[in-house]
């Protein structure tokens, strides 16, 4: 495939990261994310249009803001990196297709949500309850994916999630998963079906294990306390969209080779 459509989608995806980056910093404080227009945090200068060019004004302006020279934080910029590797990742496996379309918001959405969590430790319900209705509603619209794959999807995510938090809950006497990891498994059930839940909360799991135990170990966290859920399933949920198959191929020849 040419590189030069991916390249398209990845400044395509670019320009979307700043905006998701305004979705994370106002969705958790109860922000318009339409208005006011963007602003230094630290001055409220109001960012002019040549200071918020994707990546670039970062660079250019070496991570201050102009106004005041207040440091920008990194997260700008990762956003924005992520969001365009991401759109140039998903174009390249799905081409200009409706599950294009659809995945690109799955992405997008999870993005946002992994950031927010890792900031605040909450999954606010716009992100993962909108998503799970969008995904129910897609469902319809994509040729490889029905209203059953996605009903199957969402039940079976927010059904496991619920009865691992509860479970946990009765042995230990105290909340181990909240309620915002349940409605976030769920949406991925209704973008990705069963397969999708159960690879993102078993590679998830995997990954968070790998980062939780040395970040509790370096920071003598308790284990209530030390990393949310949320990031580490999307990163799985994410993982899924971009290799998940092949993956799961892989891992079923590997243990029944005939």
């Amino acid at each position: 495939m040419d590189i030069f459509p991916a390249l398209l989608f990845f400044v395509l995806g670019a320009i979307i990261g700043s905006f998701l980056n305004v979705c994370i910093y106002r969705l958790p404080r109860e922000k318009s994310i339409v208005s006011p227009s963007s602003s230094c945090t630290t001055c409220g200068a109001p960012i002019h249009f040549y200071d918020n060019v994707p990546i670039l004004s970062f660079l250019i302006l070496r991570g201050r803001c102009r106004h005041c020279g207040a440091v920008i934080s990194k997260q700008y910029v990762v956003v924005e990196l992520l969001t365009g590797l991401l759109y140039a990742g998903v174009f390249r496996l799905y081409g200009l297709s409706i599950e294009l379309g659809v995945m690109l918001l799955f992405v997008s959405v999870l993005i946002v949500i992994s950031f927010i969590d890792l900031e605040f430790k909450i999954i606010p319900d716009v992100l993962s309850l909108g998503g799970l209705v969008a995904g129910g509603v897609l469902c319809f619209f994509r040729p490889d994916f029905n209203y059953m794959d996605a009903l199957l999807g969402i039940l079976l995510g927010g059904g496991v999630l619920w009865v691992i938090a509860t479970g946990y809950e009765l042995l230990r006497k105290r909340e181990g998963m909240g309620g915002g990891d349940i409605k976030l498994l769920a949406m991925v059930g209704s973008f990705c079906g069963v397969k999708g839940v159960l690879f993102s909360l078993v590679f998830g799991s995997f990954v968070g294990t790998l980062v939780g135990i040395p970040v509790m170990l370096i920071k003598h966290a308790d284990t209530k306390y030390a990393l949310p859920f949320g990031p580490f399933l999307s990163f799985g949920a994410v993982f899924y969209v971009l290799a998940g198959n092949r993956v799961i191929h892989a891992f079923l020849s590997l243990i029944s080779p005939q």
